[in-house]
């Protein structure tokens, strides 16, 4: 059977699993009477709960005796790591934008991978039945990109398709025929080319790596050359050509559909999951025993921002979670290593924190979202961006982010002053349609830490930021940070909503009354620049004698709901997140006042010292 491999890139919420969902339905995949979730690519909770993609999935259709192997990508620029590994195992991409918003950053990113690559894209034009839709504008945009992204003049002559991914159609034409998918399927038989196939023995390079609790560790990829079967004897070698391993095949397992069915040969060509390995692992060659070479692996983006993932060593610890230990932590975050090659793992010397660095502030919360339900206990400090010295001049360099905004027109100014304090610089303003206004500007990485949520607020919800790693630039300077301080608890225990309401003048809470705090844990925001240590354990002293006026009613204003990503970005380096599988709470650093008061001036001494 003839085989094509594509994959579908495009920037977040522009419809590439939707448009796999449609795929998969006309192409016969499912029964006429089977039960099919939205989005049945997103698979994980995660995933599901918040409508993105995280992780690259492979199906496969069949149209016109051809096998077409479809990769769907996620479309966050954090997640991008997933996008560069898939792109080795295809020989064309599917562009899909979005028919009102255009190329946004992430597409940028993308498709400067693939044409690196030198495959051939196919445009599509998603949500073309948008009211506010501009497709010729988008299509002068998208060709405008290729030629920034300096494609060839073969990529440059791109087909074009315009349609509705939900509506499950795609047409030549705007106006259609509004009737099913066929052209797309045609299209990519007719402009992608078969997979290369080389001659000698078999030659796979695993692109995604997963763990089945039947069949242990799953390597997936693009078999380059020969074929492999079952109980096969095959070798793992790394990139530099050392050998990881010599395994005997358990099973080649193969994309039909949603589903992996497991089969008697895999051919050249095809992209099939292999098993029964126990050391091998992402970018590494498996291959025949007499192949001494490894297949060249592309190079990953270096991650742009660090965090120490700790130990919870609170009051509280061990008391929700059953996975508090160091050790337990090490072997978690190492395996999520070996399976995400845009993670970054070290071990400090305490041998109790590590430092975790990603793409991005996302990428860091999914993983710790994903460590708390397991049942992980852990405290984790602010991000931090990571900075570079350069050789030749010594300097220090940090990343710096293309931001591009699309705000109401009469939020632009908040936004500029905003981002101009953050030390970003402003490359274009345009008008987008519809009394919006589209910026892009330069910012660095360390200036958007917590900025997303300040956005929405000074924006009344109604702007829409894309970012994505521009390059390493000279060091900007000091950026400030947050302007108040906090309100910490003296003591441990319940707290009692007659202390929440008597302190409320001071600052907006974030617990509630029967909420459990401890000695050092952070319970609000003070409404002034320093901290406060107060009590809210102090309940109302109850007498016999009646008094004159009456009880006042205690009136609670809602506390300030933090979520992960927002609790990580509001925090300063005095302080953490401690995470376990039912509570998110804020706390310092030093719990014990007197440690805090030692560690304060040891800081100013150090400024002085610093200074002088």
């Amino acid at each position: 059977m003839n085989v094509r491999n594509i994959a579908i890139i495009a920037h977040v919420d522009h419809g590439k699993t939707t448009l796999v969902d449609e795929l998969l339905k006309q192409s016969g995949a499912f029964r006429e009477n089977q039960k099919v979730a939205e989005r049945a690519m997103d698979s994980n909770d995660l995933e599901r709960e918040r409508g993105i993609t995280i992780l690259a999935k492979c199906t496969s259709v069949v149209w016109k005796d051809t096998r077409i192997n479809i990769v769907d990508t996620p479309g966050h620029a954090d997640f991008g790591g997933e996008v560069e590994r898939i792109l080795n195992m295809v020989d064309g991409v599917i562009v899909l934008v979005d028919a009102s918003e255009g190329p946004l950053p992430q597409t940028k990113f993308v498709v400067s991978k693939a044409l690196r690559r030198g495959l051939r894209p196919i445009v599509a034009i998603n949500k073309i039945d948008r009211p506010d839709e501009r497709h010729l504008d988008v299509l002068n945009e998208i060709f405008d990109l290729f030629a920034n992204l300096d494609a060839t003049d073969e990529q440059l002559d791109f087909p074009v398709l315009y349609g509705s991914g939900r509506n499950g159609w795609m047409a030549r034409d705007p106006a259609g025929p509004q009737e099913s998918m066929a052209p797309l399927f045609d299209l990519v038989l007719e402009h992608v080319p078969p997979p290369k196939v080389e001659d000698g023995g078999f030659r796979l390079l695993a692109t995604t790596l997963e763990a089945d609790p039947f069949l242990g560790r799953i390597l997936t990829g693009r078999i380059t050359s020969g074929s492999v079967k079952p109980n096969q004897q095959i070798r793992a070698l790394r990139h530099d050509g050392t050998l990881v391993e010599t395994f005997r095949v358990q099973k080649v397992l193969a994309f039909r559909g949603l589903e992996r069915t497991s089969v008697d040969i895999g051919e050249a060509g095809d992209i099939v999951a292999l098993a029964g390995m126990t050391e091998a692992t992402v970018a590494d060659t498996l291959c025949d025993s007499s192949i001494e070479n490894p297949l060249p692996a592309q190079p990953i983006d270096p991650p742009t921002l660090s965090m120490t993932f700790r130990i919870n060593d609170g009051p509280f610890a061990g008391q929700e979670g059953d996975k508090v230990q160091s050790r337990v932590i090490r072997e978690r975050l190492l395996k999520e290593a070996e399976r995400n090659i845009a993670i970054r793992i070290v071990e400090h010397d305490d041998k109790d924190s590590f430092s975790v660095s990603g793409r991005g502030e996302l990428q860091l919360a999914i993983l710790i979202e994903n460590m708390r339900r397991e049942g992980f206990e852990l405290t984790v400090s602010r991000p931090k961006v990571v900075i570079k010295v350069d050789e030749a001049t010594g300097q220090k360099l940090e990343p710096i982010e293309e931001v591009i905004i699309d705000v109401d027109d009469a939020y632009t100014g908040a936004v500029v002053s905003k981002l101009s304090e953050r030390k970003g610089e402003l490359l274009e303003m345009r008008p987008s349609g519809g009394g919006r206004t589209r910026m892009v500007l330069h910012v660095p990485t360390r200036g958007l830490l917590g900025y997303q949520s300040e956005l929405l607020s000074d924006t009344r919800g109604t702007a829409v930021m894309n970012k994505l790693f521009h390059a390493y630039a000279p060091f900007k300077g000091e950026i400030p940070g947050r302007r108040t301080g906090v309100l910490i608890s003296n003591s441990t225990g319940d707290a009692v909503a007659y202390a929440i309401f008597n302190l409320q003048d001071r600052g907006p809470f974030m617990i509630n009354p029967q909420d459990r705090v401890y000695e050092g844990m952070i319970v609000g925001e003070h409404s002034r620049d320093n901290d406060l240590e107060v009590n809210v354990l102090k309940g109302k002293k109850l007498t016999n004698v009646r008094a004159s006026g009456k009880d006042d009613a205690v009136l609670l204003t809602p506390p300030m709901k933090l979520t992960l990503e927002k609790a990580m970005s509001y925090i300063t380096d005095e302080e953490l997140v401690e995470v376990t599988p039912k509570s998110i709470r804020l706390r310092k650093r030093w719990l014990d006042p007197n440690e805090r008061k030692r560690q304060e001036r040891k800081r100013e001494a150090e400024r002085e010292a610093g200074a002088a």
